[in-house]
């Protein structure tokens, strides 16, 4: 990988602390050289995902906003009290959007964390310390498996067992059946998505809650997705069910304002129906000999430029903004949908929303992945079955996008007939391995992420 890495002979590499410090100049030039020619892979708009807004003037208020705060921590909350206001309006205007004012059980409450997975980190250490303090002593969790991989990553790390419940492969939610069958005692949450990454489908978050009460069980809603986008989809009509906290049973949601929010990197809400599960997961240490220490979640230090830019994005778009973009996206992304259903080799997955995966029964879908690549486009991939999505963001809702789309696919779909015989190139990002996963193809993916890492770390032998 050292080898295709863009960069490995167009600037100086710094393996040592430079003992002369270089000019401000050089380094400003070098930096906007990588990012003008880095942001020019989405602002074609033919990148799924990853680039929510996408507009540079939103980004640069952003950046305004951050930089008055950038150097201030947010633990020192006396010496910038701002910083409660922007974090406390951030959450208020979070719990006002998903109904908290319905959530039974006290007063709904929240937190800011650094991101979705931080979220649904906390969201998890949160049931079971909740669930210790009630006598589980072995807490389990059920997701569907096309719940995000951060509930295994957090249920690794704290002990949880996860259990992972199948989904109906033409629906794409989770089965219910399988998840009261599963349900016991030390089951402390159940986990829906609106909606998952995969699919872009939402989960029957009605049923679930029924189940949840029934059984005296959380429901945590993973809206790290659609969170900022799926209500303003509601308000214009679409066909999105309630998933929030209007629904009953569900106990805490968890949205990521630097996706659809259009905040920068590194801010999610993590929102609780009360007070008392969210407390459960804070921590303090009030002997320690340095003085009493308490953190409301596991981050210690965090800049307060983070807290002023997500505060600044939401009182600035306001909820005429937000349904102005989402009306835009959704539009598009019916376009797109559309253009993949002219083609009866393509098959759409689900009942999707602004985000769409597609495969072939005529195919290997990865053969329309391989030429749409060629012409510059940027699917995420998926596997058993083998699939790609488009997660429709505002770059897509540029003027022309849908059409190249349409265009591209027809003649990536002529492509995969023609090569149909053939292995596909690519393989699907999170894996794609032929036959199911081995442990040969296991080692091989942490080798590729480990490399990833280390390009630039390594020093070349003499």
């Amino acid at each position: 990988m050292s080898h295709d890495f863009p960069y490995r002979d167009r600037f100086p590499v710094h393996r040592t602390l430079p003992e002369h410090g270089r000019p401000r100049g050089e380094i400003l030039t070098e930096l906007a050289t990588m990012a003008e020619e880095e942001d020019a892979g989405w602002e074609s708009g033919k990148c799924s995902g990853t680039m929510y807004c996408g507009d540079h003037d939103h980004y640069a208020f952003l950046t305004e906003a951050f930089g008055r705060y950038a150097h201030v921590n947010a633990l020192q909350r006396d010496m910038c009290p701002s910083a409660t206001k922007f974090e406390g309006e951030i959450i208020a205007m979070a719990l006002d959007l998903f109904h908290a004012d319905a959530a039974v059980g006290g007063a709904p409450v929240g937190m800011v964390t650094s991101g979705g997975s931080g979220s649904i980190a906390h969201a998890m250490l949160a049931y079971r310390e909740h669930g210790a303090a009630r006598g589980i002593a072995s807490p389990n969790v059920i997701k569907p498996e096309t719940a995000h991989p951060a509930f295994d990553k957090a249920c690794h790390l704290f002990g949880i067992e996860l259990r992972r419940a199948p989904i109906d492969p033409v629906s794409t939610q989770v089965d219910l059946d399988w998840v009261a069958a599963h349900i016991d005692d030390d089951t402390v949450a159940l986990v829906g998505s609106a909606c998952n990454y995969g699919y872009g489908t939402v989960d029957p978050i009605a049923e679930l809650g029924a189940m949840a009460l029934d059984r005296g069980t959380g429901l945590h809603v993973d809206g790290c997705l659609g969170g900022y986008i799926l209500p303003f989809g509601r308000e214009l009509g679409y066909d999105i069910p309630a998933f929030d906290f209007e629904v009953p049973g569900v106990t805490s949601l968890s949205a990521d304002t630097h996706k659809y929010g259009y905040a920068l990197k590194g801010t999610s809400t993590l929102l609780f129906a009360h007070k008392e599960l969210r407390n459960s997961q804070y921590f303090a240490l009030t002997d320690w000999s340095g003085g009493k220490y308490t953190s409301p979640g596991m981050e210690g230090s965090r800049s307060v430029g983070l807290l002023a830019a997500t505060w600044a994005s939401m009182v600035h778009l306001g909820r005429e903004g937000y349904r102005r973009h989402a009306q835009e996206i959704f539009s598009t992304s019916d376009r797109m949908q559309a253009a993949v259903r002219e083609h009866p080799e393509l098959r759409i997955i689900g009942s999707p929303s602004f985000l769409f995966s597609f495969t072939s029964d005529a195919f290997d879908i990865y053969h329309v992945n391989d030429r749409m690549r060629q012409l510059g486009w940027r699917f995420n991939g998926q596997q058993y079955p083998n699939a790609i999505h488009m997660a429709v963001t505002r770059p897509q809702t540029r003027p022309g996008v849908v059409e190249a789309f349409a265009a591209d696919l027809s003649d990536a779909v002529s492509y995969a007939r023609v090569h149909a015989a053939e292995q596909p190139a690519s393989g699907a990002i999170y894996g794609g391995v032929t036959g199911g996963m081995s442990a040969e193809a296991d080692d091989l993916i942490r080798t590729v992420m480990a490399a990833m890492l280390d390009t630039q770390q390594s020093v070349p032998p003499a």
